[in-house]
C-alpha cells in the first residue's frame, strides 16, 4: 500500500469516526430536546426566556443533522444528494412532531402541520428515490 493510500484510509476512518460520534451525540441531544425540553433547558441550554417550542424545535433539527450523519455512514460509496434528503425529511418530520405536541405553545397548528407534514414527506419521498436508483 503506497502513502498515499495510507493517508486515504486513515482520513477515511477519521471522517468515519466523526461522523459517528457526532451522528449520535446530535441524535441523542436532539432527541433530549424534544422529550424533555425542560429538562435541556435546565442542564444544558439556559438562555431565557424559556420556551418550549423553541427548545423542540432545536431538537428536531438536531435529530436531522444526525441522521444525515448516520445515514451517509449507512452507504459511504456515494448517494449523497439521497442521504442528505432523508436526513433533512427526518429532521422535518421531527419538527412535525414539534408542532403536534406543542399545539398550544403558538404558532397556527392548523395550517403548520399540514405544511410542515407535506414538506416532510416530499423530503423522505424523494431522498428515498434518489438513494433506491
Amino acid at each position: 500500500m503506497g502513502s498515499t493510500q495510507r493517508v486515504d484510509a486513515r482520513s477515511g476512518t477519521f471522517a468515519r469516526v466523526v461522523a459517528g460520534i457526532g451522528g449520535v451525540a446530535l441524535v441523542v441531544f436532539g432527541v433530549w430536546a424534544m422529550i424533555a425540553p425542560e429538562s435541556f433547558f435546565e442542564e444544558l441550554a439556559q438562555f431565557e426566556p424559556y420556551n418550549q417550542h423553541f427548545i423542540q424545535d432545536i431538537g428536531a433539527f438536531q435529530i436531522g443533522l444526525g441522521a444525515v450523519l448516520l445515514l451517509a455512514l449507512m452507504r459511504p460509496s456515494g448517494g449523497a444528494l439521497g442521504v442528505a434528503l432523508v436526513g433533512v425529511g427526518i429532521g422535518a418530520a421531527a419538527h412535525v412532531a414539534s408542532h403536534a405536541v406543542g399545539t398550544d405553545l403558538g404558532g397556527t397548528p392548523a395550517v403548520d402541520i399540514p405544511f410542515f407534514s407535506i414538506l416532510a414527506g416530499a423530503f423522505l419521498a424523494a431522498g428515498f428515490l434518489s438513494w433506491r436508483r
